[in-house]
């Protein structure tokens, strides 16, 4: 977790308490330390929240503060609603789903409540979708390679049931309907390659970083491609 958003967190959780809360009971809710919890109360109240209290006596935020208000159209704020209502209903990754959930409620939480309005109400809908087959561990630890640009050891499963062993370098992943794409830098074959999640066998993140960074790696891949950036 960021450390901004470790703040909202801790902003929520005070805004949930009209009577003062241990400080350890704050550091247990967000697990971590209470030198931690300490450091970013003062930040907090560096930046003009005013929580009250001190160590021993527990902390109270007193009403009427908000964080500066984020600005959206209301294109926008449709946007926002609609994409997160399709990873949140459609994905099969758990964790990813809730995280669209959570994401949208941290928004929310610190709109103006003209805006806060338009978000709830927003009348775009996401339909179900076809059932993928598709491991969400496999999704899930893909999504980590690719942000620390780990090369990953595939057992992958050819149109004719062939498994085969690849060492790939992943550096993108497409959401389709009907499956989910990954697109990586083959060791084997010496090029691009686009790999089907549901016909990887099993996969492990290696600790040896790929050698290119995967911002050049997704460049080159779209310009060949023609895909513009999103």
């Amino acid at each position: 977790m960021s450390r901004a958003a470790r703040l909202l967190d801790l902003m929520q959780l005070l805004r949930r308490h009209r009577q003062p809360i241990q400080g350890a009971a704050l550091a247990q809710q967000l697990g971590i330390s209470l030198r931690t919890l300490y450091r970013d109360i003062a930040t907090l109240q560096a930046q003009g929240a005013q929580i009250e209290g001190e160590a021993g006596l527990g902390y109270v935020l007193k009403p009427g503060f908000v964080l500066p208000p984020l600005m959206f159209s209301a294109d926008e704020l449709e946007a926002l609603v609609l994409g997160s209502r399709w990873v949140a209903g459609r994905s099969d990754d758990a964790a990813l789903a809730e995280a669209a959930r959570q994401a949208l409620a941290k928004i929310s939480a610190v709109l103006p409540a003209d805006l806060r309005f338009e978000l709830d109400s927003a009348a775009l809908l996401v339909g179900p979708g076809e059932a993928l087959r598709a491991d969400s561990s496999v999704q899930a630890g893909l999504r980590s390679a690719l942000r620390n640009e780990r090369k990953v050891t595939l057992q992958y499963q050819d149109l004719k049931g062939v498994t085969s062993e690849r060492v790939v370098w992943p550096f993108a992943l497409g959401f389709f309907d009907s499956a989910r794409v990954l697109v990586a830098w083959c060791e084997l074959r010496q090029a691009r390659r686009n790999f089907r999640l549901d016909r990887i066998a099993s996969m492990q993140i290696m600790a040896e970083r790929y050698p290119r960074p995967r911002q050049a790696l997704l460049a080159e891949w779209r310009a060949q491609e023609g895909i513009e950036p999103q």
